[in-house]
Formats: structure tokens, C-alpha cells, sequence
């Protein structure tokens, strides 16, 4: 019937698929899409009934969309098909181009599969073209890739029942159908496209409010934050140097943050405390160290460090978190000199002047001093005993007397430092090592051999008992605190005054001869002679001085014993002289 009046039925396909694909192009959506594709079947195309199926992420086809019949429509809209079960369909039956018809004396078997279908109800046919109710016809769309081999992707299968004409489609109308097809399949694949740039814009928009929202969050934490914060460059030529500051920084600082952006944490360390910092940059952890305030103090400081790292190019920024501790370091500092020193007099105490002297000293007897060559003649094997000091060695070159004391202190002090822990500590000593072994010199206060070792002078106040009992306590603390400050005056920087405790002190003052020891308790002697007003009266104490060397192979006790009973020694003595003279 098709060839009678196949130019008229060729013009009027043509329009009617002119038209049903111009309705595809007009789509806001993807479901707009799919539902325009089976309408235009049933509108354009001369069926009553049209299923898109579409491809899902797991390879099974669900069906999208419906027209022809809202019963149907309701009855296997959303169902899914297995793709297996597609893939049987879509390799039985005839193949007409891309199309596949499947008669319905092929068909039955297809009855209790999965795929979602509806059943149509009617007469048998009655001629050979006649379309039979279990007539299947399928119309698949594919996405032609860019591949040189033509390989197609399914993305769907259009479903169509009961041509109006109640005739299977001639040659013009399966290739109208084909060619509907192909164009449903470029317009879905195009609102493909649409919805997942709409969904990626929408997605990016989100992402960049939240990065907006987390960037002011930020911004607002780094400025309003009550402890300082910075965020400093890592790599490049300006490691190290400081990009932004916040306002409690500067504050701690004394800096403005134009004038901050011009340092690195490099430049405000206390030089002491620099390769804390590098440690602390490397690693991205924490420390305490000193940073320079624009006055020129230092403040002690907590950083705690954060890398911000980015995925593809690695550490970019660090996030710098400073704290100010100076409060908590001074309680520590207090503390640490409260248990080293005594609480009356600021001086050290027992416990500090028994840590110093046993500094110097080490369980090698009779350890002297050694030479440079005589060192490395040890350590080669060269040299065999102890070779001892010469009597005309000076270690203490150009000591002039008591009288030359305060001339010779700075080169002294600098020398012996604070008569701290030496390189050696306490240790045995080898036959070369870093200890300076201590020797005590063998002359008396008369003579003098010219050797040089730490002269430990124990000193006992006379007199101070009677003054305690008769002006009270706080007479009697005040004459302590006046000593203490006159006995600091008459030594060196580099030696040390501490307190044994009640009206003891102990002398270390290292470098000394003979003579120059009993020279310094001469003139500390007489530094506490002179009357010392309280409260309105003048009061005089005496003092009374033993002279002890520290020596390697002696204890700390050792030594302390020694200058003590020599104090006594001196002590007596100079009451029986007093005795004498009365």
C-alpha cells in the first residue's frame, strides 16, 4: 500500500520528523529530553505507543520515559531491565538497519524475561503485513566515539507498538525511524552533557562559597586571634620571610605589620636560640625560643608550626602560631634560681656551690695539667707517665699581687666563665681528653711554687652570733645581706660567692697561686671589717678565713672539709693571739 503513495507518505514523514526533532532541540532537561524523544514517536512518527529505555551506570536499562498511554506509563515507568536481557532482544528477530523487529512467532519466548513491557490486545492479522499485538520492534541510539574503529555505545532502546496504519513500516518508514533514532540518541547525549555542566557549575559555585566562607573564616580567626599568628614563605630565595601578620603579633612585637613583612623568624631569634628554629621549620613542629622585640628585649616565645602543603606542588606556606610564655618562663627561671641559690643573700647555695665544685673536679689523684704536645704524645703513644708542671709555668701570667685583682678580671672571668660545668664534667679523664684536670699549688702563704688551681676560701663571721642575740634576727639578717654584698664586691666576675648557710660562705676563685690566695682573704677580710649600719647603729663582725685547694682524686666533701678545719685552724689562732695581746 506504501509504494501507491510513497512520494505523499515520503513529504508528510519527513515533516512530521522535521518537526519531532526540532521538539528534541527545545529541551530544558535531560528528562525533558527523553520525554520530548517518545512523544515525538507517537506524534511524528505515526505510533501509539513509545518506551525510551536508557543505559545506567551498572550496564541495566530502566525505563525513562513513556507516551501513548498513561495506564502503561504508570505500570513500567522506573522498572530496570537487566542488560543481558536487552542484549538477547536486541540479537533475535530481523534486522531491519539498525532497527530489530522481532514477530510475535518469535517473540513468546520473551514473556517471562525481565525487561518492563506492557501487553496490547487485538485480532490476529489478517495479511502479511499486518501488525500482530506481540509485535516487537526496537529502535537502539548510539554514541559514535571518536575511535577510528566505530565502535558504537549504547545509550538507549526506543520501544514502539501499533503503527496507526495497523501495518509494520515499510522501507521509508523503518529509515524515518533509524534516522529518529540516531537524532534522539545526539540530543540525549547532548542534555548529557548539559546536566553534567550544570551539575558541575553548581557543584563549583558550592565549592567556591565554601571556599569564601572558609577563607573569611580564616581571615577572621588569623586577625582577631588573641595570640599571634603569621603565615611565612617555604622554598624559594625568601624562605623564611613573613608574608602576613596579625595584629596580636605586632603587638607582641612592638612592630608594625608593613615593617614585619620585611623579616623572617631568622631575623628576630635570639642568636642563641636559631638553630631551634631551623630544627622547628624543617620538621613543621613547636618550640620556645627568644624573638626580638622592636626595643631590642627579647620575650620568650611558644611556635607551634603547620605546613600547608598543596597535592601537586608540595609545601608552599607555613602557618606560624606564637604564644607569648615570657610569664611562665620567668616563674621557671625563679623557680630553677630559688633552688639554686639562697633565698636571704641571692647568693648560691650549698647545693649550687657543691654542682660547681664537683664540675671541676674528677677521680683521676694527682692529675696535672698537660701540654698540648704532651697531650698528643699520649694519645700515640709516645709518652709514657705524668709529666707535672714546671715551677716556672705561670698559668695566671701577669697576676700582680691582691693589688692587680680587679685589672686582671675580665681576661680571668672570660676565661674560667662561671666556674660552671667544664667540657670534662666529673669524669675519669683519659690520656687525652678535653678535662682540666685541677692541682693544687704546694707553697704556703709565704712562698710560692708558681703553680696555679681553684683556692677554695671558707669564711666564718666572728662576732655574729652575740649580734643576732642582742638586735634580734632581722639585725642579724641585714649584716648577712651587707657581707654577702661586700664579699661579691672583692672578687672577680668569673668566680663565685656562695652561702653554706647560717653565718658560712665559701670563696671558688680559680687561677690562684699561694700567695694569691692568702692575699684575697686579706683583702675580702678586710672589705668586712668596717661597721655596718642597721636601723640606725653601727655593728662590726670579724671573719675568719680557711684556704683549701680542689685537686682531681679529692670529693667535694673532701675539699669543703679541708678549708673548713684550716678556718678553724686560723680561727684559733687568732684568738690566742688576741689572748696574748691583751
Amino acid at each position: 500500500m506504501e509504494t501507491e503513495s510513497e512520494p505523499y507518505v515520503r513529504l508528510a514523514t519527513l515533516r512530521q520528523l522535521h518537526q519531532a526533532v526540532a521538539e528534541l532541540n527545545v529541551a530544558r532537561s535531560l528528562a525533558d529530553t527523553l520525554q520530548a524523544v517518545a512523544d515525538g514517536v507517537v506524534g511524528g512518527l505515526g505510533y501509539e505507543l513509545a518506551c525510551v529505555n536508557v543505559v545506567q551506570a551498572d550496564g541495566d536499562l530502566v525505563v525513562a520515559a513513556f507516551s501513548g498511554s498513561a495506564a502503561a506509563e504508570a505500570l513500567i515507568t522506573g522498572r530496570v531491565g537487566s542488560r543481558a536481557s536487552w542484549d538477547r532482544r536486541l540479537s533475535m528477530g530481523e534486522c531491519w538497519g539498525e532497527l530489530r523487529f522481532i514477530p510475535h512467532t518469535e517473540g513468546w519466548v520473551l514473556l517471562e524475561d525481565d525487561v518492563p513491557q506492557w501487553y496490547t490486545e487485538g485480532p490476529d492479522p489478517r495479511f502479511e503485513d499486518e501488525w500482530h499485538p506481540q509485535d516487537r520492534l526496537y529502535a537502539p541510539m548510539y554514541a559514535r566515539t571518536a575511535a577510528s574503529d566505530g565502535v558504537k555505545e549504547l545509550l538507549g532502546v526506543i520501544s514502539v507498538d501499533r503503527p496507526r496504519g495497523g501495518r509494520r513500516p515499510g522501507p521509508w518508514g523503518q529509515e524515518a525511524l533509524q534516522m529518529y533514532a540516531s537524532q534522539a540518541a545526539i540530543a540525549i547525549s547532548n542534555a548529557r552533557l548539559r546536566a553534567n555542566m550544570q551539575r558541575a557549575l553548581v557543584r563549583l559555585e558550592r565549592e567556591q562559597q565554601a571556599l569564601r566562607a572558609s577563607e573569611e573564616s580564616f581571615r577572621q580567626a588569623f586577625e582577631y586571634a588573641p595570640s599571634g599568628m603569621a603565615v611565612a614563605e617555604m622554598g624559594g630565595d625568601q624562605h623564611g620571610r613573613l608574608l602576613r601578620t596579625n595584629d596580636a603579633l605586632c603587638r607582641l612585637l612592638g612592630r608594625p605589620a608593613s615593617a614585619m613583612r620585611r623579616y623572617s623568624f631568622s631575623d628576630l631569634v635570639h642568636p642563641e636560640d636559631i638553630g631551634t628554629l631551623l630544627r622547628t621549620s624543617a620538621e613543621g613542629g613547636r618550640a620556645e625560643l627568644r624573638l626580638a622585640r622592636r626595643d631590642g628585649t627579647y620575650i620568650w616565645v611558644s611556635l607551634r608550626n603547620s605546613v600547608v602543603a598543596d597535592t601537586t606542588d608540595g609545601p608552599r606556606f607555613l602557618l606560624t602560631h606564637v604564644e607569648d610564655i615570657e610569664e611562665r618562663k620567668s616563674r621557671e627561671l625563679q623557680l630553677a634560681h630559688r633552688a639554686s641559690h639562697d633565698s636571704l643573700t641571692g647568693l648560691p647555695n650549698s647545693a649550687e656551690l657543691r654542682s660547681r665544685l664537683s664540675a671541676r673536679l674528677c677521680s683521676r689523684p694527682h692529675a696535672l695539667r698537660e701540654t698540648a704536645v704532651e697531650a698528643l704524645d699520649a694519645a700515640y703513644g709516645g709518652y709514657d707517665g705524668t709529666v707535672l708542671y714546671e715551677p716556672g709555668y705561670d698559668a695566671y701570667e701577669g697576676y700582680d699581687g691582691y693589688d692587680g685583682y680587679e685589672e686582671q678580671a675580665g681576661l680571668r672571668g672570660g676565661a674560667r666563665g662561671a666556674l660552671g660545668p667544664g667540657p670534662g664534667g666529673a669524669a675519669g679523664g683519659g690520656g687525652f681528653d678535653h678535662h682540666v684536670h685541677m692541682v693544687a699549688p704546694t707553697g704556703d702563704g709565704e712562698t710560692d711554687d708558681g703553680t696555679k688551681g681553684l683556692a677554695v676560701l671558707f669564711c666564718d663571721l666572728d662576732g655574729f652570733k652575740s649580734i643576732n642575740d642582742r638586735f634580734g634576727h632581722n639585725t642579724g639578717d641585714a649584716v648577712l645581706i651587707e657581707v654577702a654584698r661586700r664579699l661579691t664586691t672583692g672578687v672577680r666576675d668569673g668566680d663565685t660567692v656562695a652561702r653554706l648557710g647560717g653565718d658560712e660562705f665559701v670563696v671558688l676563685a680559680d687561677g690562684l697561686g699561694a700567695a694569691d690566695a692568702a692575699d684575697l682573704a686579706v683583702r675580702l677580710r678586710n672589705a668586712i671589717i668596717p661597721p655596718i649600719r642597721v636601723d640606725g647603729r653601727a655593728v662590726r663582725v670579724g671573719a675568719s678565713f680557711g684556704i683549701s685547694w680542689a685537686a682531681c682524686g679529692m670529693s667535694v666533701e673532701e675539699v669543703l672539709q679541708s678549708a673548713d678545719q684550716r678556718m678553724y685552724v686560723e680561727k684559733r689562732s687568732r684568738k690566742t693571739v688576741h689572748r696574748r695581746a691583751g
